[in-house]
């Protein structure tokens, strides 16, 4: 297998702060959260990360209308990340373009919808949606994507909970290197918001954020944080082997440098620090790396209890000692938790806001309360993490030629 050097040329985005990568940053460092209060169907008013972009931008009313909002959300991203990538689209095979979407789940929320509506009329069938199963395979927001585009390519999902943005990128970067496609639009979506489920879950398992204030409720590493805040988004990535990048004159965002995939076969839903560190160490290895490369970590922390101490366990593992240049950050302070889309936004650029540390969770670099000028920064470590013990961390260095 030819080791191609993979470049990412485009991001599009959006988030519940910002519907392009210029705003989402400028709001992150700003300290600007997009938390509101939501009504949920059966629980009442709750705290959601609520996305604001326009699904008319590059769909028609009857397509928003027929599709979901997973693939609404893609279908923007990817648009955008196309437009920012500069590429001459139609001038693409589009036989050799692949899009690699990471999701947490997918069709709850339209089966959810459709079992409401038809109670409304003594659960009689008829009234079920003829549009329900398109919507609800797995391989929709990659499906609709590519109806969007034309794109004949491989399109599908990649189902690995909140460590899905990740996979997209990682996914993406071997097709490239196998030379299975040419082209590739990847990264995370998710619509966790719109079902009702999610949020039963999580407060069932006392893992629901809750307070007074919408903006302070989602906070990582914080010695109050009381749960996660479930919130939508999407960030899409275009990429491609340098020489075809370069070749066309592209600018470039950063190179894949490496990435690793592990599970912690240990529990459904509590972390293994040992296998996160094992992870990130791997990752680190697989980039010809060594922990002191790494500028910038990222980390997944959710806001759990345990969670996030766990993951503060298997960074300290890994930097805790002989590493001055690194920094660690979080971005769910201002979005709450994208879930399948978490990853990627977070690897678009995010910075973290903390009130009150929990001593459990400090650790050598630990970027608190308001934005940190790095010396320097050649390296991002990004950190995604999910439920039935998934791991993946991901490398982007600054591109050299």
């Amino acid at each position: 297998m030819k080791h191609s050097r993979i470049v990412i040329t485009g991001v599009g985005l959006t988030a519940p702060n910002g519907n392009s990568l210029t705003e989402f940053r400028q709001n992150l460092l700003a300290g600007v959260a997009g938390i509101e209060r939501m009504e949920i169907r059966y629980m009442g008013e709750q705290l959601a990360g609520v996305c604001h972009y326009d699904p008319l931008r590059y769909q028609k009313k009857k397509e928003v209308r027929v599709g979901t909002r997973a693939g609404s959300i893609s279908i923007y991203c990817a648009r955008g990340a196309l437009a920012d990538s500069g590429v001459n689209f139609d001038g693409l095979a589009k036989d050799r373009i692949g899009i690699y979407i990471g999701c947490t789940e997918h069709g709850n929320v339209e089966t959810e919808n459709e079992i409401y509506n038809i109670s409304q009329f003594n659960y009689d069938t008829k009234f079920w949606s003829h549009y329900h199963n398109p919507r609800t395979v797995a391989n929709n927001p990659a499906g609709e994507a590519s109806l969007n585009l034309g794109v004949t390519g491989p399109a599908y999902t990649i189902g690995a909970a909140c460590a899905a943005g990740n996979l997209g990128l990682i996914h993406a970067t071997q097709m490239l290197r196998l030379g299975e496609v040419d082209f590739a639009i990847c990264g995370g979506v998710s619509e966790s918001i719109r079902t009702f489920g999610i949020f039963a879950g999580f407060k069932s398992q006392n893992a629901l954020a809750t307070h007074e204030d919408p903006h302070k409720a989602s906070r990582p590493f914080d010695k109050a944080r009381n749960g996660i805040v479930v919130s939508e988004g999407g960030a899409l990535y275009t990429l491609e082997r340098l020489e075809d990048a370069k070749a066309r004159g592209a600018k470039i965002y950063g190179e894949i440098a490496g990435y690793h995939v592990n599970s912690d076969a240990s529990d459904y839903v509590l972390p293994n620090p040992t296998r996160q560190a094992e992870c990130v160490r791997k990752a680190v290895a697989h980039a010809g790396m060594n922990p002191a490369d790494i500028h910038i970590v990222n980390t997944h922390a959710t806001a759990t209890p345990q969670g996030d101490i766990q993951e503060c366990e298997a960074i300290r593992a890994v930097f805790g000692e002989g590493c001055p240049d690194t920094h660690i950050n979080n971005t769910k302070s201002y979005i709450g938790h994208c879930m399948g889309a978490a990853g990627a936004l977070e690897l678009a650029g995010n910075l973290p806001s903390f009130d009150d540390l929990d001593p459990q969770c400090a650790l050598p670099g630990l970027v608190l309360n308001t934005p940190r000028k790095a010396a320097k920064v050649d390296t991002i470590l990004n950190n995604s993490f999910g439920m039935l013990g998934i791991n993946s961390t991901l490398i982007v260095k600054r591109f050299v030629s």
